[in-house]
């Protein structure tokens, strides 16, 4: 069934997957900088910031941390989560498969903090060794002092195992795509 650690050319079982949860939540993260997403992204990383308006309704905000708290961003981009329900806290560990091309990639991330502010709110997940990159990704829902409530995601990355650094090109993309799914994803979430 694996191709080659994350990547998959069969989808894994759901016991495949608790068996890989488990395994990957008592290992270290695979990058030194946690937290960095909150300051500046460490160098050698590639780092990017999209930012998506979802509105100024009242309530807005509201939907917004509701879809975070049911990873609506990662579900509109057609990923599968392990538990299928994780909790947003600091510590919680999560596995995420998503079909690609010829196969399917399992990807093992730690939440490295929570931000729950009156007007931000959010959460950045940190890669275990079972992901294909290594970094850091925030989801953040900020509302300005206008009511104007934008959906933000920060990250750094770099491809870690062998077939995502030979494959830099298409990993890229990967990421690009996947990254517009993931505002889309939160876009229809809150109805924009």
């Amino acid at each position: 069934m694996a191709f080659g650690g994350p990547f998959w050319l069969r989808r894994p079982s759901p016991e495949h997957l608790q068996d890989l949860l488990a395994s990957q939540c008592n290992r270290s993260l695979t990058y030194s900088a946690v937290g960095a997403t909150r300051t500046s992204p460490p160098p050698g990383y590639t780092h990017e910031r999209y930012s998506q308006p979802l509105g100024s309704d009242p309530g807005t905000f509201g939907l917004a941390v509701a879809a975070l708290n049911r990873w609506a961003p990662q579900r509109g981009a057609g990923m599968h989560l392990t538990p299928d329900s994780p909790v947003v806290a600091q510590d919680e560990c999560v596995v995420l498969l998503q079909r690609m091309v010829g196969g399917f990639v399992t990807a093992a991330a730690r939440i490295v903090y929570v931000v729950d502010e009156p007007n931000r709110y959010g959460f950045a997940y940190g890669t275990l060794p079972h992901h294909p990159v290594a970094g850091e990704e925030a989801f953040l829902v900020e509302q300005d002092d206008r009511g104007n409530v934008n959906f933000v995601i920060e990250v750094f990355s770099r491809p870690r195992h062998p077939l995502a650094r030979l494959g830099k090109p298409v990993s890229r993309l990967v990421q690009k795509r996947t990254t517009r799914k993931y505002l889309q994803g939160m876009l229809q979430a809150t109805g924009v």
